[in-house]
């Protein structure tokens, strides 16, 4: 992967204040940082909590002024960050806060020996696809998406199965009647799509994975397309209470014949990680514990 050289003049704190150890991890890491001389930006409810409001700034201008953005958190955390900073390539450096997480990089016990190692050049920076999905409403563009993870079109509460007919560069391949499809990244594979049967795929491989939930016809199967090519689902019947979702976190109602169309966003994920940790270590790791 393409080495990317970055400064450490400046560096963004962004904690998901929902974790109870949050403000305590984000109080030390300002004290540390200032004591190496680094200007630390928040936002301004963090600012708050912390009682720094000297350190407040703008998202945006977070997003814009950070040399990386150090997220506090889980794999959720840094999804919802990804998403915000994709128009500004700004890099994510991910400590976990609580269970194991698959996205983050540091532990809280070797955040301080990871971000010296980062300072003095012992890292790379993985470029992470993402994933654009538009929503076509009556023949127009209503909406449009972006997801580190996977974009899923899936029932409702109460719904039954769900038709989605399914084009590839708009070759038609298969009308699923399942319980939703999910499209994944790379790095949404060892996700939701995982859980649902789909294969995993290394970041470094450029594509995208298919996969049927909970299909009605034994033959259905994920599919593997590459990055250059556009997939699109249309709602067919009459069912309405169906949900696109983004990363599992944001949720847009879709109605029958409406249209979405996912292809490759044009900015990627970029992940801060150390040399010597590999996307098979963290794997295993994984797969050990779902065991």
């Amino acid at each position: 992967m393409e080495e990317r050289i970055i400064k450490f003049d400046t560096i963004g704190i962004i904690p998901n204040l929902q974790k109870v150890s949050s403000l305590d991890v984000t109080q030390q890491l300002i004290k540390w940082l200032e004591s190496k001389g680094i200007k630390v930006i928040l936002n301004e409810i963090t600012a708050s909590e912390v009682e720094r409001q000297d350190l407040a700034q703008r998202p945006s201008d977070i997003y814009k002024d950070s040399d990386f953005i150090i997220v506090l958190g889980g794999d959720g955390t840094l999804l919802s960050v990804a998403r915000q900073v994709i128009w500004h390539q700004t890099p994510i450096l991910g400590i976990n806060l609580g269970h194991f997480g698959f996205l983050t990089e540091l532990e809280t016990d070797n955040m301080y020996e990871g971000l010296e190692r980062i300072k003095g050049g012992d890292y790379r920076v993985e470029h992470r696809l993402m994933l654009e999905a538009v929503v076509v409403k009556n023949n127009m563009i209503s909406d449009s998406f972006s997801a580190l993870n996977d974009i899923v079109i899936s029932k409702g509460s109460f719904s039954r199965i769900i038709r989605l007919k399914t084009y590839i560069n708009h070759k038609y391949v298969e009308t699923y009647s399942a319980d939703g499809l999910i499209i994944s990244s790379p790095t949404g594979s060892t996700a939701y799509s995982l859980s649902a049967g789909g294969p995993i795929l290394s970041p470094d491989v450029a594509g995208m994975v298919i996969t049927p939930i909970s299909p009605h016809t034994i033959n259905s199967r994920s599919i593997v397309v590459s990055d250059t090519e556009e997939v699109m689902v249309e709602l067919i019947g009459d069912k309405n209470d169906v949900m696109l979702t983004i990363d599992g976190q944001q949720g847009y109602r879709l109605n029958a014949g409406d249209i979405v169309i996912v292809r490759r966003a044009e900015y990627t994920a970029n992940m801060i990680k150390l040399k010597d940790k590999s996307f098979y270590d963290v794997l295993r790791t994984k797969l050990n514990e779902r065991e």
